[in-house]
């Protein structure tokens, strides 16, 4: 027999050429086909070019190189399984180890010991045959099973037919990825009967059960049609064809069919019957007409009036809606306003409580008022995470010990009955990160984690590196993932999507403000990282903070300059266009003992510059009309280049990219915030230099947080952050 894909021949390898020949001999004999080989690159060649079996002496094979033989064996089709008699003189691997090892090598491997019957041969090799052609017939079948299932699926695609089964007795929903788009999903998607059975139209649900049920309890054809709501909404109807498959005992095993969309369809049917409906009653109206006239027109005006109604209140929430967005759009600019005013109010407070009375009750009321201007100015610093706008300083960091650092700040914030766990390695490479943010942002996962285990649990706190490739929110590169692994009550999938969103909240009124996340997000992403959450309901909540790896070398602190000597009593130029900023600032500075020149534009401060008043530090707000801050302090060096500048902002305040090297000092400021500042800039109070005051491109926030969703103010009063803490979030 010729070598082809379906031949029984066998090939023979034999010792010599006169064992060859015979043992051809014998298998022609008994009606089969034999072909001698003269080595095992010839045997390896006429094995791929089709054969039924090989014969092989194992003398010949046993210090060849068997690699290719081994290669074609091991990638044989899934119906194959290439038999292969192995003459030895040593018996088989029970007595042969030789022969094990070849055995294990070759795979369907049959031994004959040498001498043998005739007889034993040729039976062997029929029986080789027999189980070869078996593996053909296999080959034939899986070869019309392909093809059936080939012809199926391009009939099911020529009629746009989506394939289904839903396995009895637990409702297991098998279907295709045409079905799965025929209810909103994409192919890869996840499709439950679960999820088929809620997305089905309200409306429509009892009648779909009982023709189920039906189907069921009769075995009769499933046929249905029905509409079904898609996840963004949308409303789409369907045809369910199924038919009952049934077990050898008679039961149902399961419901096989097809499902296509008839939106299309039904559309032009309801819109056909909705115009037959409406030219009936048209033609109604028209025989009525004469009669009825007045009447219509009564009816045809209230119907104006309803749509007119209607009209309105669709522009009206147009109107919300866009009243919403611009919201949205101006978060910075309200914080920037908001700081404003908070700044007149905790700068007059400051003030008058200096000059009350010791009166114990007025002095309640008033840090009553500074407290809760303090709340204003942490609900101003939430707004600029979640607008990104707060001022950091990223530097080089060592995560890892920072967090072992604020392992006792944790402990006692979390309390007795939460369980905290580090898993920090060694030789993490440094951060580049805000380190006084950073902890607030640990600070404030811890506290949600914690109030997501009402009953206790563990708080697991992670660190490891972490390589960005494919991922669309970060550059690629490499970064640490710094996670918070709780064991509490995790979150729904809807509360999941929502979690980071502004004001957002599943706590309890007055348990949150909707902001934590927010804050912690907008951190992340202002970094250069993101914030990933995942979780599930009874399984935890695991919220990781992706964060840049640091390519620079952190800074060496340099020891502090010598205090320069400097009177304390200073003459400050105060510029401020807002009469209550300028009017509290001032009687501040003057409360301070400072001579203060209080000017409300850029050119009036420029003409007191190119006088020959004496000047020792000009304080400037930025957002001026006709002139910012960083312009005129610009100016103001070239007038007089030693002079001393602070610009007073808030961080909303300043464009995207400004590179700013003055000292600043962030709305709102308390008093002794505004004297530290000034005097480290004239010499006194910390002893710091002016110049080197002025090199500090970044000043330090004036509000720190000390609650894991409010930043603290400079002047803390109450308990710290592990009694005043709650946390805010959706888990």
């Amino acid at each position: 027999m010729k070598p082809g894909p379906s031949s029984e021949r066998a090939v023979i390898l034999a010792a010599s050429e006169r064992d060859a020949v015979k043992t051809a001999h014998l298998i022609k004999e008994a009606g089969y086909y034999a072909n001698i080989c003269g080595d095992l690159a010839e045997l390896e060649r006429q094995i791929a070019s089709g054969a039924g079996l090989a014969i092989i002496a194992d003398e010949v094979i046993r210090a060849a190189d068997l690699a290719g033989l081994t290669h074609w064996l091991n990638e044989q089709p899934s119906w194959s399984d290439f038999p292969i008699v192995l003459i030895s003189e040593k018996g088989g691997p029970e007595r042969n180890p030789e022969a094990a090892r070849l055995g294990r090598a070759l795979g369907n491997v049959t031994f004959i010991e040498r001498p043998f019957h005739p007889t034993t041969l040729v039976s062997l090799v029929a029986a080789t045959v027999r189980g070869r052609r078996r593996q053909y017939q296999t080959r034939q079948i899986l070869e019309d099973l392909t093809e059936s299932e080939g012809l199926l699926q391009t009939a099911l695609n020529a009629g746009h037919l989506g394939a289904l089964e839903l396995h009895l007795p637990d409702f297991e929903l098998e279907a295709s990825p045409t079905c799965k788009t025929y209810f909103g999903r994409r192919p890869g998607d996840t499709f439950t009967y679960q999820d088929l059975m809620a997305a089905v139209h309200p409306d429509d649900r009892a009648r779909r059960s009982e023709i189920v049920e039906q189907t069921l309890r009769t075995g009769s054809d499933y046929q249905i049609e029905y509409r079904n709501i898609w996840p963004d909404g949308t409303e789409h109807w369907v045809d369910v064809r199924a038919r009952a498959v049934r077990r050898p005992d008679g039961g149902i095993r399961s419901l096989v069919g097809v499902c296509s969309d008839i939106s299309a369809r039904k559309t032009a049917e309801i819109e056909r019957e909705a115009l037959l409906a409406q030219l009936a009653a048209e033609r109604t109206a028209l025989a009525e007409l004469t009669a009825t006239l007045e009447q219509r027109v009564e009816q045809r005006t209230a119907d104006l009036m309803k749509e007119v109604a209607a009209r309105e209140r669709a522009q009206e929430q147009l109107r919300h809606a866009q009243k919403m967005e611009a919201i949205g759009q101006l978060t910075g600019g309200v914080a920037h306003d908001f700081n404003n005013l908070l700044m007149a109010v905790m700068g007059n407070l400051d003030l008058l409580r200096k000059r009350l009375p010791e009166d114990p009750r007025l002095r309640r009321l008033v840090d009553g008022a500074l407290q809760g201007a303090e709340r204003g100015a942490s609900l101003t610093q939430r707004l600029l995470a979640f607008a990104r706008q707060q001022d950091l300083r990223a530097v080089p960091v060592d995560l890892g010990a920072l967090v072992r650092d604020m392992s006792n700040l944790l402990e006692r914030s979390l309390g007795p009955r939460i369980m905290l766990r580090l898993d920090i390695p060694e030789g993490l490479p440094l951060a580049c990160v805000d380190s006084n943010q950073l902890e607030l942002a640990v600070l404030n996962l811890a506290i949600n984690a914690r109030d997501a285990m009402p009953d206790g649990g563990v708080i697991e706190i992670r660190l490891a590196t972490w390589q960005a490739k494919n991922d669309p929110a970060l550059q690629p590169g490499d970064y640490l993932k710094l996670s918070v692994i709780d064991s509490g009550t995790g979150m729904s999938p809807d509360v999941l999507k929502r979690a980071i969103e502004p004001f957002f909240s599943s706590k309890p009124v007055g348990k949150g403000t909707g902001l934590g996340l927010s804050m912690v997000h907008g951190l992340a992403v202002q970094l250069g990282g993101e914030l990933e959450l995942s979780s599930a309901v009874g399984k935890g909540t695991t919220a990781a903070l992706v964060l840049p790896v640091a390519t620079a070398v952190p800074e060496v602190d340099s020891p502090a300059p010598a205090a320069q000597t400097v009177k304390r009593s200073a003459v400050i130029l105060l510029v401020d266009d807002d009469p209550l900023i300028a009017m509290s600032t001032m009687e501040m500075l003057e409360d301070l003992g400072h001579r203060v020149i209080g000017v409300n534009s850029g050119p009036q401060a420029l003409e007191i510059l190119r006088s020959d008043q004496e000047i020792d530090l000009m304080m400037t707000d930025h957002v001026m009309p006709g002139m910012t801050g960083i312009e005129l302090a610009a100016v103001a060096r070239k007038v007089r280049p030693q002079l001393l500048v602070l610009l007073a902002t808030g961080y909303a305040e300043l464009p995207d990219g400004t590179q700013v090297d003055l000292p600043r000092l962030a709305k709102p400021y308390h008093q002794d915030q505004l004297r530290d500042r000034l005097d480290q800039l004239l010499g006194q109070g910390t002893g710091q230099q002016a110049a080197a005051a002025s090199a500090d491109s970044l000043a330090t926030p004036s509000t720190l947080s000390s609650h894991p969703e409010e930043p603290r103010s400079g002047v803390s009063k109450g308990a710290g952050p592990a009694a005043a803490a709650s946390g805010d979030s959706a888990s």
